[in-house]
């Protein structure tokens, strides 16, 4: 922080101004029918230049803006260049016939909407705390999609489900969420230390996941053996399965060992997946290019993240991030933590934890621990307060929308109660710490 307090001057009013309005556009996506990236990166990148126009009227050194606009910028690009790579592998993967066949494998066993779901859901929450929970909602997203494109009463609670276990599985995992690699990366924790919060988080996304399952229609998808015939798998795709779980445990094992920013190991397994890429056109006429398949990525997703994280860089510049703090000292570090979890829904959790870690309150482990947690899950209750639910936004446009989320919002509650009751239950009368 670059120690002064902006958020009483008119450059602080005006850029929460912005904020709140971009903020609202955001919001109601489907009424005005405006994508959200462009409101997001318009107040991302205007609320900056409202400060250095604030800077230069009042003939202040740029030194500090300067030096937070470069601390945010690789921020940023951390998380675009993870998101890039991840959404190119989803891609090729799609390209290459792999998700289709995976449909195909689940709707010829005549599995149920109501089985489907949880299968879905199940694999979101064990697979994210280790290909992270982004990866993870967006893989299992377009397998929900690919399974039937117009049932919007089993897509809506399907992908939602996947969202909130995607997010609850990456809680309890250093690698699973950013927050929690933070925590992890911060010293706040050992690694063995996080698996305390599998209870709380497995039986939270229980919770929440029983509920939306009341609203799954009956029946199974439309499947006629004898109409629809296996897909066939292009040439390579399983290899590009495999080339995509080494890129992950490259990007896990390259943080953990080298202390590299995950996104380094991402962009390694980029640069392997184009030279298998040169190797299969040069050996088949099967092959594959790449940038095609770049081509297809979400622009829009990797925007709003930019827009976004660029927004609220600038409330933090501006002082307004510091008010977290004062709650620990005004209402105590349990209130507190919990309150982190809907403050990381509506705004995001990867500044919030941050400004959090900076300020580095007293806390003990437990304490550690809940707001690891809450900040994790708590992104759940809205549809964009995590970047899983933003890239199911970006994957399944239309259907998993703000609107459509809010519906479901109050089963998401209920399972963030259950979650911190569970917290509560092992560390303050269990005492595990």
């Amino acid at each position: 922080m670059h120690g002064t307090d902006l958020t009483t001057t008119w450059v602080g009013i005006l850029s929460f101004a912005v904020f709140l309005i971009a903020y609202y556009f955001i919001a109601t996506e489907e009424k005005y029918e405006i994508n959200k990236a462009k409101p997001a990166l318009f107040a991302g990148t205007f609320m900056f230049m409202l400060v250095g126009v604030y800077y230069a009227i009042n003939g202040l050194n740029p030194n500090a803006l300067h030096d937070e606009l470069e601390v945010l910028i690789l921020e940023i690009a951390e998380i675009f260049f993870f998101l890039f790579v991840a959404m190119t592998y989803i891609e090729t993967l799609i390209e290459r016939g792999v998700f289709e066949l995976m449909k195909y494998k689940l709707v010829s066993k005549g599995y149920s909407y109501k089985k489907l779901f949880w299968l879905t859901g199940t694999l979101a929450f064990f697979i994210s705390p280790v290909a992270d929970n982004l990866t993870t909602a967006l893989i299992l997203s377009t397998v929900l999609f690919t399974i039937d494109k117009e049932k919007i009463a089993f897509l809506v609670p399907g992908a939602i489900n996947i969202v909130v276990a995607a997010n609850a599985g990456g809680a309890w995992s250093p690698f699973g969420d950013i927050t929690t690699l933070m925590a992890w990366t911060a010293g706040k924790g050992e690694f063995v230390d996080f698996l305390f919060l599998f209870p709380a988080s497995v039986l939270g996304w229980l919770a929440t996941a029983f509920l939306l399952s009341l609203s799954v229609p009956k029946g199974e998808p439309e499947f006629d053996p004898h109409t629809e015939t296996q897909p066939r798998l292009r040439k390579g795709g399983m290899v590009i399965v495999y080339l995509g779980i080494f890129t992950i445990a490259i990007a896990v094992l390259g943080h953990q060992f080298f202390h590299f920013p995950a996104m380094w190991g991402m962009m390694f397994g980029l640069a392997i997946l184009k030279l298998y890429s040169f190797n299969l056109n040069r050996k088949s006429t099967e092959g594959f290019d790449i940038f095609v398949n770049m081509k297809k990525v979400e622009n829009d997703t990797l925007l709003f993240f930019f827009g976004i994280l660029s927004a609220v860089g600038a409330l933090h510049f501006l002082g307004f991030l510091e008010y977290i703090h004062t709650l620990y000292g005004a209402i105590g570090s349990t209130a507190s933590n919990i309150g982190v979890g809907f403050l990381s829904a509506i705004v995001d959790n990867v500044p919030v934890m941050s400004a959090i870690l900076k300020s580095s309150p007293e806390m003990g482990m437990d304490q550690w621990l809940l707001v690891t947690m809450t900040a994790g899950i708590g992104g759940s209750l809205i549809s964009f307060g995590s970047a899983a639910g933003v890239g199911v936004m970006g994957r399944m446009k239309g259907i998993y929308t703000f609107g459509s989320h809010m519906k479901h919002s109050w089963t998401i509650l209920v399972g963030y109660i259950i979650s911190i009751v569970i917290w509560y239950v092992q560390f303050e009368i269990m005492g595990l710490y």
